[in-house]
Formats: structure tokens, sequence, C-alpha cells
């Protein structure tokens, strides 16, 4: 008794497994609720796959020194602002410096009146030697004078330039528009030149972000460059705005032997500074751009033993009222975004499922869900 209740319990399951298969749609007459989408024609970038991680690295870094030793008397910027070329950063106590170049100013109004005296004397003894009064001797001892008195002179003047250049150093600007760095020293310390590192500025407008590809891309790559311009997007995460775009502009001289990769670098204009030195971001380089290109969701692509396929929704030429499904064979091209390429077995304005196919079978009655989820009847394209 219990060996024939087991049997039977065996081929009933057997029988309602067979039923709810894939190809042998249930018997009942309910219709299956789906989601759906409309496959459509629209421009598509060709990108490298998987996207590369990129580095953001500045323009242009500069480690600011003194060029003279002294007191900074004033710093006039605070930690990371945004500063414009030339903008006064420090102010090293310029007392000293101009003291030295008051004293360069003396001397050369000392040695400028010695200098005039020994001219005349000079002048003088010429006269005294053509009469034959003095020795060629005192001659040559007064044209060594005059001689000497003129690079004393000349030593002066070198001297007033380069303290009146010590004084322009006591001022310490920005060599470019740029972000500063963390301040190493304050108000009230004193700096030795050219040791200390004052702070850092980093350039980030323009800015680079730095990445490599593998090497069989090159060709592909040097090829699109010669006719245009290539443009490379990127991503990161907790971005809250539109992907920064910039333009593919350097491609390093040699592949990496150990890597088997490429250098590139991209230029951002970073306006609205969403990229930041030292960031890692996501890349995406566009190679080229599919026209035309028929595209659905890709969770409407689903993978059979005979490969990929996709459930199309018809109308039922039986019944106006409601929609069948049919298991169409397809072959894919490249994936952007949530979306894929449909090389062949799919038209634009074919409504394809994008939910709900595991229920499915060929020739399934279905009713396409809103998107609020309540099921309604539509009317295939």
């Amino acid at each position: 008794m219990k060996k024939n209740i087991f049997i039977s319990v065996f081929f009933a399951a057997l029988a309602l497994a067979a039923g709810c298969s894939p190809g042998n749609p249930p018997k009942t007459g309910a219709a299956v609720p789906v989601l759906a989408a409309q496959a459509v024609t629209t421009n598509v970038p060709v990108q490298i796959d998987p996207p590369p991680v990129g580095h953001v690295t500045p323009v242009s870094t500069v480690t600011v020194h003194s060029q003279i030793g002294g007191l900074i008397s004033a710093v006039h910027f605070k930690e990371g602002d945004e500063v414009k070329s030339n903008a006064l950063l420090f102010t090293i106590d310029p007392r000293p410096t101009q003291a030295a170049l008051d004293q360069a100013r003396a001397n050369l109004e000392r040695d400028s009146g010695q200098l005039e005296y020994q001219k005349a004397n000079y002048a003088r003894d010429q006269k005294l030697f053509a009469a034959k009064i003095i020795s060629e001797d005192q001659l040559d001892t007064d044209t060594a004078s005059r001689d000497a008195a003129t690079g004393t002179v000349a030593a002066d003047k070198a001297a007033i330039t380069n303290a009146m250049l010590n004084l322009e150093f006591t001022e310490i600007r920005a060599p470019f528009d740029g972000v500063t760095g963390s301040l190493q020293f304050h108000k009230g310390n004193v700096v030795k030149a050219p040791d200390d590192t004052l702070l850092t500025i980093n350039q980030i407008h323009p800015i680079y972000v730095q990445f490599a590809v593998p090497e069989q891309f090159l060709p592909e790559i040097k090829k699109q460059m010669r006719e245009k311009i290539l443009k490379v997007s990127v991503a990161f995460q907790n971005m809250t705005m539109l992907p920064p775009q910039g333009d593919l502009t350097f491609v390093d001289n040699s592949v990496d032997e150990t890597t088997g990769t490429i250098l590139l670098k991209a230029t951002f204009q970073n306006e609205n500074n969403s990229l930041w030195p030292g960031q890692f971001v996501n890349v995406s380089l566009t190679l080229s751009e599919l026209t035309n290109a028929v595209v659905v969701p890709s969770q409407a692509v689903q993978v059979g033993q005979s490969g990929q396929f996709i459930y199309v929704v018809n109308a039922n030429p039986t019944n106006a009222a409601s929609q069948i499904v049919e298991m169409r064979t397809v072959q894919t091209g490249i994936t952007f975004g949530n979306e894929t390429v449909m090389q062949s077995g799919l038209k634009a304005g074919e409504t394809v499922v994008t939910d709900g196919q595991l229920r499915l079978a060929p020739k399934m009655k279905v009713t396409v869900k809103s998107s609020g989820g309540s099921a309604t009847n539509s009317t295939a394209n």
C-alpha cells in the first residue's frame, strides 16, 4: 500500500514539473504579469572595457621656499585657499634687507666721490707728466688709483642690485593659480633659505587624470587620435553631478614591460573642482561611436542552452485583448551603462520583457505591468 502511494506521488510531481517547464506553458489561461520596455535606436559610444582606474594629478606642483632667511612677519592666506598667480603669500621681515640696501647706497655715494677725485688727480698728473714735472711711476700710480675707484663703484652698484633683489624676495608670491596645502611655517617663525619648505601649491585648473590601458588598445587609440580628439569621462564614489568630461592629451612613448600597459593622460578643465589631486576615479575612454544602434535594457537579455535570447511581446492573434510572448534568439554587441546593443534578432520599436522571464515560455499570455506595479493590458508596438 505504501509503495503504491509513493509511486502515485512521484508521477504526480513529475507531471506537475513537466507542465510548468519553460517548454510547456501552464494549462491555466491566466496571463503572467511582466515588466517590459521598448527597443530603441540610439548612438552608443564604444569604450574600453573594463574601465581602467585613473589617478588624479595636478598639472603643476611647486614647493614654496624662501630665497632669503629671516623672520616671517605676515602670512596672507589660509590653508587650502585658492590663490591667483602672483598673489602675496608670505612677508619676510624686510628691515634687515632694507638696511643692507641703504648701506649699499651710502657706499656708492662715498665711493663715487672718491672716483671723481681719482679721475681729477689722474687728469692733472697727465698734464704734469707731459710737462716732465712728475715721473712715469707717479702717473702709473694715479692710473691704478683711478681704476681701483672705478671698480669699487661698480661693486657698490652690484651690491645695490643684490640688496634690491633680496628686498623683493621678502615678498613670497604664488607662481601660478592653484590651491595651497598645509602651512609648515607660521607668523613669527624664522626660516632658513633655501632649506625650509613653507608650503606646497597644486595647480588644479586644468587637472590631469592619468591611467593605463592594455597595450592591445594602443593601435586603435593612435588611429582614432589622428582623426579626432578622444573624449574621456570619469566617475567616482558618491558622485552627485554629471561625470566630468575631458580630452585625451598624452600617450606615453613606451609600453610598461612589467604590466603590458600604456600610460595615458586626460586633461580636465575642472571648473567646479569636482576632481582633486590624489583621487582615484573610474575612467571611460570613448574610442568611437555606433550610430543608430538598436538597444534594450540589459536585464532583457537571457542566456539559455542555445545561447542568448529575449522574450518579445506580441499581440495575440486569437484574442485582441491579450498579448503573448515569443522567445527569440539574438546576438548582442557591447554594453553601455544599463543597455545592450542588439546586433541581430530584434528591431527597434519591438517590446521586450525586462522582468518576469523565469515564469515564461513561448506563446504564453502576459500582462504588461505599468511602472507603478499595477497590471494593465497594452498592445505591443
